[in-house]
């Protein structure tokens, strides 16, 4: 089954956690915890995506390599410039599912286009 959410105009927050409910079968009949659900979740128009200037440079994503001085730290719109919009989402969607051996199988469903 495919489920297709539309970003333009929208806000990131409304349409990862729409993603992350699809992504989870909360919104099939036959929804359990420990399955993955048969859901494609696509999203169309990424590039699109409302947003503001103030969010984008007040938004600090923050990674750790492990090693002594390996914390890196940068703004949403270097994100967006580095990596794409789709990367903003699928970083939101993966903190929204719940961290266990199933969150990869459910994170492989996700299409995002710009």
């Amino acid at each position: 089954m495919k489920y297709t959410i539309d970003a333009q105009g929208k806000k990131i927050g409304r349409i990862a956690s729409e993603a992350a409910k699809a992504l989870l079968g909360k919104n099939s009949t036959s929804f359990a915890k420990n399955k993955v659900a048969d859901i494609n979740v696509e999203i169309i128009n990424a590039g699109k995506t409302e947003m503001t200037a103030k969010k984008k440079k007040s938004e600090i994503y923050v990674t750790y390599t492990g090693h002594r001085g390996g914390l890196d730290k940068e703004t949403l719109a270097e994100l967006i410039v580095r990596r794409g919009m789709s990367e903003v989402y699928s970083r939101a969607i993966r903190k929204m599912l719940p961290n266990n051996k199933l969150r990869n199988e459910r994170m492989k469903r996700l299409i995002i286009k710009e």
